[in-house]
């Protein structure tokens, strides 16, 4: 094993928007970013299409964001947590428009807004239609590389979290290329601010790293872990047999396109009055209920987008041509994919984790904001809200920072054995499709406990394929427990909401495993 490394540096864990918005704000305190790719690549920030949620119009305000952000929750969301968030989402813009972001402006220079599913206004700033998440992401990179406290360890991953009495003393890496024995660093303060478990599943819309990893390590670490039953699934990932799917951002519905089935039925009409611009998780089921029935879903652009959607939605328009349809001419073919998971690191208001010396910003947090049910375009906020907030608690833990900066963190990594087998990801990822997916009920997510089991002893010699088969023990262990029907969570066994439920759900891994073993013993 290599000799461990110390450094003064802040740790941080990702490199998505969250990751580089806090280790702006943290500067001069010197920094050190554990990034599997190159800066802006393979990050769910980078492929994020909707934009930034945030009441800029005059006609709008924070408190309609906020309550629109309360009622999509579906009665577990933090009302303080929200109001927050929400009264910081202007600043956040316009810093991000400082910073050099180019956000789409109407003729007035007014920020041009969309209106996205559950939202009561256009309220979703964004740039080039549906290249949010990489602009805003290159605006933040070109800062980066002008930082000279901002250290990048490309190609490197974080695998395991060190502790002593309950606080974070330092992490464990290793090489994002190949197999690698692990290196233990230790830093100043640690901020996890990588993604979250939508690669977890069969169908995604997720960046191929994005496997629940971040949550796994805290939660093998003793990090209490808030509302992991609640993923949320999009319901227009373009299904062309890609993996991952493309996404069909939910700005085409707020421009008007609209759901059909092979037979040009409206499905959505009867089932919510919002039709297309009902919450996710009833469009979600919509569209699932379709294919299940082999009414081959689509989104149909051509009435209220047409030829403009080559400019107007040009990641759209490239995914499309990629699978041989011609979206000015064609119905899109669409399918319900793992989007975002609401839960994850449970996360003070001050941005803390329950272990010591842990700041959780981003999809691997579970701050309260989303409830049982993300409104849409609300996750880029909370990471950059939560960001500064994590910075700010981290700056004010240390001491001032000294205006030399510590020498850069050399990794030398040595060849090691412990590959993660693609093989058993994908046997994980299709049980948790199957068994842990857009409906579940109590057998099928007790036989997604038992084939975890099995994988995970296959696995068990590899950090990051333990980090993945704890999240998704914690996400199929916390959906049995939840015996009722809320927001993204739908049981036919439990298809109603149960009132005495309406909260928010906490559990350690410890917790978990105990109700994993007691299941796979029952079934012996």
């Amino acid at each position: 094993m290599s000799t461990p490394i110390s450094t003064k540096r802040i740790i941080i864990v990702g490199a998505g928007l969250g990751s580089l918005y806090a280790a702006l704000e943290l500067a001069p305190h010197p920094v050190l970013i554990i990034s599997p790719e190159k800066l802006g690549e393979g990050t769910s920030s980078a492929w994020a299409q909707g934009g930034v949620a945030a009441a800029m119009s005059d006609a709008d305000s924070a408190a309609s964001h906020s309550h629109d952000t309360v009622q999509a929750g579906a009665g577990t969301v933090d009302e303080k947590v929200a109001t927050m968030v929400t009264d910081a989402a202007r600043e956040h813009i316009l810093e991000l428009t400082h910073l050099g972001t180019p956000f789409d402006r109407d003729p007035m220079g007014g920020y041009e807004l969309s209106r996205e599913a559950a939202h009561s206004f256009a309220r979703v700033v964004r740039v080039k239609g549906d290249q949010s998440g990489h602009e805003i992401m290159q605006s933040l990179i070109t800062q980066v590389k002008k930082t000279p406290s901002i250290q990048i360890a490309q190609g490197t991953i974080a695998t395991k979290l060190e502790t002593e009495n309950g606080n974070v003393t330092g992490l464990w890496i290793e090489s994002a290329v190949g197999s690698s024995k692990p290196i233990l660093i230790s830093g100043a303060a640690y901020l996890l601010a990588g993604g979250g478990s939508g690669g977890l599943f069969a169908i995604t819309t997720n960046p191929p790293r994005i496997r629940g990893q971040i949550i796994g390590m805290a939660a093998r670490a003793g990090a209490i872990i808030s509302d992991a039953e609640f993923v949320q699934f999009h319901p227009t990932a373009i299904d062309i047999g890609s993996d991952p799917a493309p996404l069909a951002t939910e700005a085409l519905r707020g421009e008007g396109a609209i759901l059909i089935n092979k037979n040009g039925e409206r499905f959505m009409i009867p089932i919510h009055p919002d039709a297309e611009l009902a919450p996710r998780d009833i469009v979600a089921r919509a569209v699932f209920e379709q294919t299940q029935s082999g009414l081959r879903p689509m989104l149909d652009t051509r009435g209220a987008i047409g030829a403009n959607i080559v400019e107007q939605y040009p990641a759209v328009a490239k995914a499309c041509a990629s699978g041989g349809i011609d979206p000015v001419t064609q119905p899109i073919p669409v399918a319900a994919a793992a989007h975002y998971h609401m839960g994850g690191i449970d996360t003070a208001f001050n941005g803390e984790a329950s272990l010591g010396n842990l700041w959780v910003c981003g999809e691997a947090s579970a701050t309260g904001l989303h409830g049982a049910n993300r409104l849409a375009s609300n996750g880029l906020l909370e990471a950059l809200v939560f960001a500064r907030i994590c910075s700010t608690g981290i700056g004010k833990r240390l001491c001032e920072p000294k205006l030399d900066i510590p020498p850069d963190v050399v990794l030398h990594f040595k060849s090691g054995e412990n590959t993660l087998d693609p093989e058993l990801v994908m046997q994980l990822r299709n049980t948790m499709t199957e068994n842990v997916g857009v409906i579940r009920n109590a057998a099928g997510l007790t036989q997604a406990l038992r084939d975890i089991v099995a994988l995970e002893e296959l696995g068990s010699n590899c950090e990051s394929f333990l980090n993945m088969t704890a999240t998704s023990t914690l996400i199929a262990a916390s959906a049995l427990l939840r015996e009722e029907s809320r927001g993204a969570h739908f049981r036919d066994d439990f298809p109603e909401a149960c009132d005495t439920s309406a909260t928010r759900s906490r559990i350690t891994l410890n917790q978990a495993l105990a109700l994993r073993t007691k299941i796979v013993e029952e079934a012996l």
